[in-house]
């Protein structure tokens, strides 16, 4: 028997525009913000080309190959006043990153031994970092920068009159001189440690996936100590064991030879480190507080000491809580050292002025130190992010 063909459904009417409809009105008003935002960008650049072309200002980065004349104090990489502004502009963003990265090596293990202090039960150490934090967040940082920068030039003797508290080991208003390595088998040994901390860091990873698995904890420590002193050595005999050590010796008005700490580069790290371990350490002493309390008594009735409570259990979980406002503190840290140019040590934005005082490219120079900051600023938080990911809670 035959079934009665259903008739198809009718298809449902087009849907109209309707101002009351918010979906409507959001579309519109993201619309004109877009297109508000465009004429703004639009006019801007317009009216700047039009303002350079009428005083006859060359644009564009072609003033980066062409040679900067000027000298530069501190050079991580050679470089001479005959090379161009593109490679003494590197030389500033590689100062500025050495600051960076041992800045905020320093500044993490600081903080985290003074926000641990004032959650100590000896009230010395409470207070004393107590007082620590709250004098170092209120005074501001350009004020410390002046204060080390100072402290360190004006109370040192010259050259000739220069502290030798160790052969080879020179103190004075030049700065730190020690003695230096040179040689081919340095890059080799240099080489050797990297991969040395990449082995440790491995290690460790397995070796925490091995105690999961077997309860049985692998001695990360004097592993560690084996891969950073045998590793540099094998570099060394592999590259021919040809290495010397360079005294620094006194010649004429200033000592020659040897590795220089100066004091531009002291007084930036010790006002970097020490106005930014005053937050770290609050960071830190909130993240520990955040822990719950029964964290504590449950692994102390395990028999652990309070040090061992606190590297194995809270500080793990605190790291949780710590995370987020740490990448804050690192990000401040790394733009706060664009400071330097206060008291003289040649970072990225020191280097870039000088171009464009030479130049006239001075929105090319900006834009350079922009993207920069931007690119490291990025970078950090996109390392932390990652982090912060990975050492979060999974639910089930």
């Amino acid at each position: 028997m035959n079934t009665p063909n259903k008739s198809a459904p009718a298809s449902a009417p087009p849907r109209r525009l309707n101002w009351n409809d918010p979906g409507v009105r959001s579309v519109v008003y993201q619309v004109l913000a877009l297109a508000a935002v465009a004429w703004a960008v639009w006019f801007l650049v317009s009216n700047t080309l039009h303002n350079l072309s009428v005083r006859n200002i060359a644009t564009g980065f072609g003033f980066l190959d062409r040679e900067a004349g000027f000298a530069i104090g501190e050079t991580p990489i050679a470089y001479t006043p005959a090379n161009t502004y593109g490679r003494a502009i590197l030389v500033g963003l590689l100062n500025t990153l050495r600051v960076a990265v041992i800045g905020i090596v320093l500044a993490t293990i600081l903080g985290t031994l003074i926000g641990i202090g004032r959650l100590s039960k000896n009230w010395l150490v409470a207070k004393i970092t107590s007082v620590y934090v709250e004098v170092m967040r209120n005074v501001p940082l350009l004020l410390q920068l002046f204060f080390w920068y100072a402290l360190i030039t004006e109370n040192m003797p010259g050259p000739r009159q220069a502290h030798n508290p160790l052969p080879g080991v020179f103190i004075s208003n030049r700065g730190l001189k020690v003695p230096g390595l040179e040689g081919n088998s340095l890059d080799w040994m240099l080489g050797g440690l990297g991969l040395a901390i990449i082995a440790i860091i491995l290690l460790g990873h397995w070796g925490k996936k091995r105690q999961e698995a077997t309860g049985r904890v692998f001695p990360l420590g004097r592993a560690a100590i084996g891969l950073l002193i045998g590793f540099p050595v094998i570099g060394w005999l592999v590259s021919g064991a040809s290495l010397t050590l360079d005294m620094p010796e006194l010649k004429g008005f200033n000592f020659s030879g040897g590795l220089t700490l100066s004091p531009e580069f002291a007084a930036l790290m010790a006002g970097l480190v020490i106005y930014t371990s005053a937050f770290i350490a609050e960071v830190v002493r909130s993240g520990i507080q955040a822990v719950n309390n029964g964290q504590w008594e449950a692994a102390g009735s395990l028999g652990l000491r309070r040090k061992q409570v606190l590297r194995l259990v809270v500080l793990p979980q605190a790291l949780r809580v710590i995370i987020p406002p740490m990448t804050s503190q690192y990000l401040n840290l790394t733009k706060n050292s664009s400071l330097a140019v206060a008291i003289g040590y040649p970072d990225i934005v020191s280097v870039v002025n000088t171009t464009l005082n030479q130049t006239g490219q001075a929105i090319e120079g900006i834009l350079i130190i922009m993207a920069a900051y931007l690119t490291v600023s990025l970078s950090i938080s996109i390392f932390m992010n990652w982090y912060n990911k990975r050492i979060a809670l999974v639910e089930r």
